[in-house]
């Protein structure tokens, strides 16, 4: 049986023009997300198969197959809430995200700060990869990470909370090489809402992620 399923999108192919064109959207979603879907459940058979047999040959290459490709999926769930046609500028208290904003404020100094660092380190990816903002539970502040892939280069027990994915399919057909231009263009859909939920969600389970005293 299947553990993971591929989400439905929350809005239709066209609705985040003209930042990004439904074709792109249509073979992201439908194909590359759900590639990153079969090949975690792939991996879930391939492992269990392992146990059965006691053979643990391939157990390197299945272990870093299940975190591709799981990383991969939760990633592009969260892509997608991550952004609307209604959105972008900055979180502002007058829009019911105060919180969130005054937490950016105090982890970067400023909305600038930190949108400059996203914005760089989500275009300079070397290869295939995201920038992220995550909650960071240690410390309880929000962090920006550079993922290689999907799961590379990441500190554990962060918690994503806005995704900025910046491998080429993600922007290709319509950007063709500029991947700078399509990063700045993304600040236009940001879904402000759906970060500020997430960064609620994280802080409140902050506790829970870590056993330290």
């Amino acid at each position: 049986m299947a553990m993971y399923t591929l989400p439905e999108l929350p809005y239709d192919y066209a609705a985040l023009e003209p930042v990004i064109n439904p074709e792109i959207i249509e073979l992201h979603h439908d194909k590359h997300h759900a590639a990153y879907v079969k090949g975690a459940n792939d991996t879930l058979e391939q492992l269990a198969e392992a146990r059965e047999k006691e053979a643990w040959g391939s157990v390197n290459g299945l272990e870093k197959n299940l975190a591709f490709h799981l990383s991969g999926h939760i990633l592009h769930s969260i892509y997608w809430h991550n952004m609307t046609g209604d959105g972008g500028g900055e979180p502002l208290e007058k829009d019911g995200v105060g919180e969130l904003a005054d937490a950016i404020a105090e982890s970067f100094g400023s909305f600038a700060g930190f949108k400059s660092q996203l914005t760089k380190a989500s275009a300079t990816t070397q290869g295939s990869g995201w920038g992220v903002l995550a909650y960071e539970p240690v410390s309880g502040r929000l962090i920006v990470e550079q993922i290689y892939d999907h799961q590379g280069n990441v500190g554990q027990g962060s918690v994503p909370i806005l995704v900025f994915d910046a491998w080429e399919h993600a922007f290709y057909l319509q950007y063709k090489n500029q991947k700078v231009d399509f990063i700045e263009a993304m600040w236009k859909v940001v879904n402000w809402q759906d970060v500020a939920k997430r960064y609620a969600s994280a802080k409140q389970r902050a506790n829970n992620l870590l056993l330290a005293p």
